[in-house]
């Protein structure tokens, strides 16, 4: 018999409870969805990207990573205390004054995750267009792999996301 995986259970239940804020609650729009098997590494890879209803200008994305080392010491029941997952979120907002609007971002996401997370922020503008505004790409990598005991753990995670959707839009130059 099939026995799924972690990234398998995991990605279900992130998907199951993210479509319920889609499509039930209402509070979010899904606008992109991957799941991808990479055959160059065997990998999985899982993401799904969404904006609050109201505010579609600020993206969130949750990306589930699962490597053939976790796969396979999962599948051939080797011996390994650190199988899992690794989590990230990534968020995408516009900026105009990089200075200031970086810094809060930085402070306000700190206070929302408080745990042991690697906070990175990469700007960016098209070439030969008036920067103006830039991409601020925000990745919240999560320092531990998630594995089914943080099942449980999933709808405080998704607040956590929807807060900071809510701080990052607010946040202006």
């Amino acid at each position: 018999m099939y026995d799924p995986t972690i990234f398998e259970n995991l990605k279900v239940a992130f998907e199951n409870q993210v479509y319920d804020l889609d499509n039930v609650d209402r509070k979010i729009m899904i606008t992109n969805r991957v799941d991808r098997m990479d055959f160059a590494i065997m990998a999985r890879d899982f993401a799904i990207q969404f904006t609050l209803a109201d505010h579609p200008h600020v993206t969130a994305e949750i990306v589930l990573r699962a490597s053939v080392k976790d796969l396979a010491g999962e599948i051939l029941e080797l011996p390994s205390k650190n199988l899992g997952c690794l989590l990230v979120v990534r968020f995408n907002k516009p900026v105009q004054n990089v200075a200031v609007q970086c810094k809060r971002i930085e402070q306000a996401l700190n206070i929302i995750w408080e745990t042991d997370i690697q906070l990175t922020q990469t700007v960016s503008f098209v070439y030969e267009q008036e920067a103006s505004s830039y991409q601020n790409l925000i990745e919240v990598k999560f320092k531990s792999k998630i594995n089914e005991e943080h099942m449980g753990d999933i709808a405080e995670f998704l607040d956590h996301v929807l807060e900071s959707l809510e701080v990052l839009n607010d946040i202006e130059a």
